[in-house]
């Protein structure tokens, strides 16, 4: 079970390594150790083997790390370590947010030890968060994959609102929730926004306006959430990507996603706005 968490006020200030100088509070530092794409949360280091370890910033005057765990051997996982999604609600939000950091900083050190252009071993930056190849040069920094994220409204003939939601073939609940998808190479945010959409379930939109963003560790994704107004065409699903979607009135939702995603967030907003 995790730690108590710090208080749900403290800021993360996220830096290469403790500031010198400042109100550091290292008697309790905040440790994410990460074993797998799984997560312990503690105050101070304990005793884990571990392979690598990572400064992710400041919670307030504490500062937190990340630990690389080792694999346990056959038959001793105690259960201890959670998958980030079962860590929700267990400890505060910006706390949540520093163990999908963790992960995804420990993962991107795993992943390149060794330089995808000439096979060289790489070597960690001590100016910045990046793995450097000595003999050709090439610098990784941590991988961020932008995908945008919409919500899509449109009027009704009775004089309503209803918003487009989708359910996914990944979903393994009977979920619906915003249309999504990556950013592609030479698209601004607006072309994907479209694009999206058109090839999901075959409709136009216009107005289409940015919204918030998120940080999304499933698993390295950064969630550009968006609203768009329909202005053409009907419901045509793309049978490899989404089981269904449909228009749905504030008053009458299907199963949404839970509080942590952005998806929640901008549907919250709209059924706040549709029955003010």
């Amino acid at each position: 079970m995790p730690a108590p968490s710090s208080s749900p006020s403290m800021s993360f200030v996220p830096c290469l390594r403790p500031p010198v100088g400042a109100d550091v509070d290292h008697a309790h530092e905040r440790w994410f150790y990460v074993r797998g794409d799984a997560v312990l949360v503690c105050d101070g280091p304990a005793e884990l083997p571990l392979r690598d370890q990572h400064f992710l910033g400041m919670l307030g005057a504490r500062p937190c790390w990340a630990g690389d765990v080792e694999p346990p051997e056959a038959g001793n996982d105690d259960g201890s370590f959670m998958a980030l999604r079962a860590l929700w609600g267990r400890v505060s939000e910006v706390e949540w947010t520093v163990a999908g950091r963790a992960v995804q900083i420990v993962e991107w050190d795993r992943t390149h030890r060794y330089c995808g252009r000439c096979g060289s071993e790489t070597a960690l930056s001590t100016e910045e968060r990046s793995h450097r190849c000595p003999h050709c040069g090439l610098t990784a920094f941590p991988r961020l994959a932008p995908a945008i994220i919409v919500l899509i409204e449109r009027d009704t003939s009775d004089g309503g609102r209803e918003a487009l939601l989708a359910r996914g073939r990944q979903f393994p609940l009977p979920m619906y929730s915003c249309l999504a998808g990556f950013v592609e190479p030479g698209e601004t945010l607006e072309d994907a926004v479209h694009r999206e959409i058109r090839e999901e379930v075959g409709i136009e939109v216009d107005d289409v306006r940015y919204i918030a963003s998120q940080p999304w560790p499933f698993p390295h994704s950064l969630m550009l959430g968006f609203t768009a107004q329909w202005s053409s065409g009907d419901i045509v699903i793309d049978e490899t990507e989404i089981a269904d979607a449909a228009w749905y009135r504030a008053d009458a939702l299907p199963m949404v996603p839970p509080g942590m995603s952005i998806a929640r967030r901008l549907i919250d907003a709209w059924v706040a706005r549709e029955t003010a």
